[in-house]
């Protein structure tokens, strides 16, 4: 029996457009011909046909407890084709029928981002064998630890790193970064991104659903599948409501004697659009989201983030680069290029972050042979370079040196403090030459992000970080923030936002994913900057992949977009079947076939302006949809 009912049902597109046909015949044959016998039959057997799935459904649902739509239509019809109204009945199964293939088929569209990510999976990689040769095998077939061979315009199988050669990689998939990115030996590679240009050897670091692609995924769908607080009180109310239809409908016709104003009552009363409304502007402001390197982990989110308030900051690679570099210089030499050649001979011996930003600073130079290293805890460097005494480091350093400071040196030094500058001072022979001031840049273009973000209505931006409050407070206000706290432990960073919470305010933390992950969990919102990182995915409740700061207005933007969407959905699904319901006792047009017209073009209608958040996008200017 099961088995004929999956048969019938999975025939629904067929049964719907023979239904079509022979209603099509029935009217076409009544206006050539005035054949009244291949009217009704026509429409019988149209009634009939399509009542069949719409019943299946009905049974489907009774037996799990459900009062569903198909239930309310299937006893309508059964209704109207008891009192020989043929027509009624099958236009309504027909436009039933034909409606939930609209649904359908426009429904899928939503999942459009979801369905090319899946595509984008790789099936195969080139796997290197025992014998040295490379053979194409099933990506399933791939370990961690082997060697994979990627070519032009392949796709990369697994999370790797590059052994050998070079090429750019698309990475749009993991990013939303359209830009190809350059790859070169010790690279990260990401499964699902595409080798533009170039031949290289990966070693497999994640391989199947633990890879970077594999979680995007499934995060994703798991996001769509989740509900909302809206979606589970809908869920609630269509239980309840729908069964109260079916009573109405009762009512009516206890009092009116009216078996077709009941059955039209129950057409009319339908909550469908209604119950797809809410779940349809989810899936898509989700599936915009993730097209655009923005992961919303599930519905909840979207409510609470877009009611934020309040917005917390980690400072060091979120609202800056993370890479400390050169950002001021002062010269007291005019052999500027020996001075830097014996400071860069010096700096190339340690891994200090500043030592880097030196080296980056003074690019290709001359290198000396350096001699007689002695490193000095907390102030720096002394050697001999080229028979010269060069000393590297700080004030403290330069005072043990005996290095004289004169006025002009002094102000300069005050100056670079009172800029957020790291100092680096270098003397030769006991006489400064040059002043270094080394800070964290600011990633290029937060200063506007962080006004669209005001603009859209988050009330506070406070920063929060290890730094001494003097750099602290150069970014603050270089950045225009409302608040910046300075010398912040992780823990004083969660009592932090406790406090807020406390006060009643909807906090959005925006850090790193690795040491930021107590305050990431303890926020309304946990909002992780990291390329796809194992911590950043698993702490956060949004992921901006890609560490890219200019994706946050878009997803603040966007989950607002999504909340009022849900809104004007849930209006015109409860407003149509009020106007219905209505028009069905004070006015003399209505019927059941215009009723269900009516109804599924509201479903289409609610699909529709769910499927507008698929195009959004935030503008520069006008920060509206």
């Amino acid at each position: 029996m099961q088995k004929h009912m999956n048969h019938i049902l999975g025939k629904k597109n067929q049964i719907t457009l023979i239904s079509g046909i022979l209603i099509a015949t029935a009217f076409i044959t009544k206006w050539t011909t005035g054949n009244m016998s291949i009217f009704t039959w026509a429409l019988i057997i149209a009634s009939l046909l399509g009542a069949l799935p719409i019943a299946i459904q009905a049974i489907q649902a009774l037996r799990v407890k459900v009062v569903s739509i198909d239930v309310l239509v299937t006893i309508a019809v059964i209704g109207a084709f008891l009192i020989k109204n043929y027509e009624e009945s099958a236009i309504v199964t027909f436009l039933f029928l034909f409606g939930a293939f609209l649904e359908l088929r426009t429904l899928n569209k939503t999942r459009s981002a979801i369905k090319a990510l899946t595509e984008m999976a790789p099936e195969s990689a080139l796997k290197k064998m025992e014998n040295g040769e490379f053979e194409e095998v099933e990506v399933d077939e791939v370990d961690v630890g082997d060697v994979l061979l990627v070519k032009t315009g392949a796709k990369i199988p697994v999370d790797g790193t590059v052994l050998s050669g070079e090429g750019h990689i698309n990475e749009s998939s993991i990013t939303g970064e359209s830009l190809p990115v350059g790859k070169e030996k010790d690279s990260k590679v990401y499964a699902g991104t595409i080798l533009e240009n170039g031949t290289i050897q990966i070693v497999a670091d994640r391989v199947g659903e633990d890879t970077t692609f594999g979680k995007i995924i499934e995060l994703v769908e798991e996001a769509q599948d989740s509900k909302s607080a809206a979606e589970r009180f809908i869920d609630r109310f269509s239980k309840y409501y729908t069964p109260a239809v079916l009573v109405l409908a009762f009512v009516v016709w206890l009092v009116s004697r009216d078996v077709e104003l009941a059955i039209t009552i129950l057409v009319l009363g339908c909550p469908g659009a209604l119950v797809i409304g809410v779940p349809v502007s989810n899936v898509a402001g989700i599936g915009n989201g993730a097209r655009h390197g923005v992961l919303l982990k599930g519905s909840e989110v979207i409510n609470d983030f877009g009611r934020a308030s309040t917005m917390v900051f980690d400072k060091t690679g979120t609202l800056t680069v993370g890479n400390p570099a050169v950002s001021e210089t002062v010269y007291y030499t005019d052999d500027i290029d020996k001075v830097l050649g014996y400071l860069a001979s010096i700096e190339r011996e340690s891994d200090h972050p500043l030592a880097k930003a030196v080296l980056q600073k003074i690019g290709d130079t001359s290198y000396s042979p350096v001699e007689n290293t002695e490193v000095v805890k907390g102030g720096g460097i002394v050697a001999t370079v080229d028979g010269h005494r060069v000393a590297v480091g700080n004030v403290a350093l330069m005072e043990k040196e005996n290095v004289i400071l004169d006025e002009k040196a002094i102000d300069d030094l005050e100056r670079f403090i009172k800029n957020g500058n790291s100092l680096v001072l270098t003397s030769v022979d006991g006489e400064l030459k040059v002043l270094m001031g080394v800070r964290d840049q600011i990633r290029p273009g937060v200063k506007e992000d962080l006004q669209r973000l005001k603009d859209l209505g988050v009330k506070n931006l406070v920063m929060l970080s290890g730094d001494n409050q003097g750099t602290v407070d150069v970014v603050s206000r270089e950045l225009g923030l409302t608040e910046a706290y300075g010398n912040m432990l992780p823990e004083d960073k969660s009592a932090y936002i406790k406090k807020l919470k406390e006060e009643g305010q909807i906090v959005a933390f925006v850090g790193d994913g690795v040491n930021d992950s107590p305050s990431l969990a303890l926020a309304n919102i946990g909002i992780a900057m990291g390329s796809g990182t194992d911590v950043a995915i698993e702490t956060s409740d949004v992921v901006l992949m890609n560490s890219d700061f200019g994706r946050l207005p878009h997803a603040l933007g966007l989950t607002k977009a999504i909340s009022r969407n849900m809104k004007q959905n849930i209006f015109i699904a409860i407003g149509v079947v009020l106007v219905l319901l209505a028009s069905v006792f004070f006015s003399e047009w209505m019927n059941m076939s215009i009723g269900m017209l009516v109804h599924e073009g509201s479903i289409l209608v609610v699909i529709i302006n769910g499927m507008r958040l698929l195009r959004y996008r935030l503008r520069n200017k006008n920060l509206k949809t």
